[in-house]
């Protein structure tokens, strides 16, 4: 620890004096971080066991909004930020949405989505002035998303008949406040992920990461996730894989990963097959949950050249009432064919980023989140405008951020010449 203040003091020309304030400023944007985690949550899902109006978890959700973008205002007055093109692309992004959503195809609430857009992205741009490639980020993003899946397990508790609801197929939902099965998975895959990470990057210890990591994997199972799932297989792999030349813990922990995979494959075949298909035919899987349908429909919709270049406007993810589940179409819908040119172009940058960098704990944190999005990004939508998946992309370009050069020390003031006659008499 004292070493990591050390070095945090040199990277940003602290001294004892400045420290309580750089303390109390990292502070704010831990809390800033969580208003946002908070904005993303979302206000529909499950039957909570207190009843919460929608328009009460909206007001809630938008009043963080609010709260973040002051705040990030009040610690960065002077507006001091740092070149990124993932922010930037995300910037160009607000343009399709604003003329799509101008033509109210999807009503006032499209313009009011871009708005939420719009202060999404400025109080990113406003807490890019702390991406300097290390993991603090990392650490905000498992506290916040630990302290969500906390509210479900206490769910679970409180109330089981209504955390595991025939509604949703026996599956994990949010009983105090109301998330769906994707969203407790997708919350669990990600902090099992950076957890294991950092403890492979010896920036944790063990016990610290088991009290994260199981209750997660027990959580993760019961929503019965498989896109969370195999995001969490597929970006360890990937992420670990970065690490496997330079790092002989992610050796070690890659070969008995291995090992148990096998020996689950053979001898737990038919539950870990029971447990995929969720009980469903093999036809509704094969259709991915009825996914497909709603593609092709929304595919074979008769669009004007505007519509396919802008889209329709930012609006609920959903074609015909149902959900459209894939970012791709998603964006395609809400902003065209610029949309998907532009968030395509947020993927490609961070990869391509990432991949130029050495090896590293943040480098493999970076791949681990750019990858699960991208897996994610097929069978759940949010690229396109304020999400979870877009703040898993933001700890990703915080980490693959070059480090802020300290700053230069103040120019030596020049002796002034004294005659030797005008000097005092020496001392002895």
């Amino acid at each position: 620890m004292d070493a990591d203040l050390r070095h945090d003091r040199q990277a940003g020309g602290l001294d004892t004096d400045t420290a309580p304030a750089a303390t109390s400023t990292a502070r704010v944007v831990g809390i800033v971080w969580g208003l946002l985690i908070l904005n993303t949550l979302g206000s529909a899902g499950a039957k909570t066991i207190v009843p919460l109006p929608r328009s009460l978890i909206q007001m809630v959700t938008m009043g963080a909004l609010v709260a973040a973008f002051a705040l990030a205002l009040v610690v960065n007055l002077r507006l001091r930020i740092r070149p990124s093109a993932f922010v930037l692309l995300l910037t160009l992004l607000l343009v399709p949405s604003l003329i799509s959503s101008a033509n109210l195809n999807s009503g006032f609430g499209a313009l009011f989505r871009c708005g939420r857009l719009a202060l999404f992205v400025g109080t990113l741009w406003l807490l890019s002035r702390w991406w300097d490639g290390g993991t603090t980020f990392v650490r905000h993003h498992i506290r916040m998303y630990f302290a969500v899946l906390g509210s479900v397990a206490a769910g679970l508790l409180i109330s089981p008949g209504a955390a595991l609801p025939e509604l949703y197929g026996g599956r994990l939902v949010g009983a105090l406040w109301p998330l769906t099965p994707p969203q407790i998975g997708q919350y669990a895959a990600v902090i099992i992920g950076l957890t294991v990470l950092l403890v492979l990057g010896r920036r944790t210890d063990r016990v610290s990461a088991a009290v994260v990591i199981v209750p997660s994997l027990v959580l993760l199972a019961l929503t019965h996730t498989r896109t969370a799932t195999l995001g969490l297989i597929i970006g360890l792999t990937l992420a670990i894989g970065s690490l496997v030349l330079t790092s002989a813990a992610a050796r070690r922990f890659f070969t008995w990963a291995v090992l148990c995979a096998v020996v689950a494959a053979v001898g737990f075949a038919g539950a870990l097959r029971s447990w995929f298909l969720r009980g469903q035919s093999q036809e509704n899987f094969s259709n991915l949950t009825g996914r497909a349908k709603v593609w092709d429909a929304l595919l074979a919709a008769p669009r004007s050249t505007g519509e396919k270049l802008f889209g329709m406007g930012l609006g609920d993810k959903s074609f015909g009432g149902l959900p459209i589940d894939n970012s791709w179409l998603a964006v395609y819908h809400e902003q065209g064919l610029t949309g998907i040119a532009l968030v395509g172009s947020v993927i490609a940058v961070l990869g391509g980023v990432a991949l130029l960098r050495p090896p590293s704990l943040s480098r493999a944190c970076a791949i681990f989140l750019i990858s699960y999005c991208a897996i994610a990004s097929y069978t759940e939508a949010g690229l396109g405008d304020a999400s979870p998946y877009l703040l898993h992309l933001a700890v990703a370009a915080s980490l693959l951020a070059a480090p802020a050069d300290p700053p230069l020390p103040p120019p030596a003031v020049p002796r002034r010449h004294v005659p030797r006659w005008a000097r005092g008499p020496e001392v002895s």
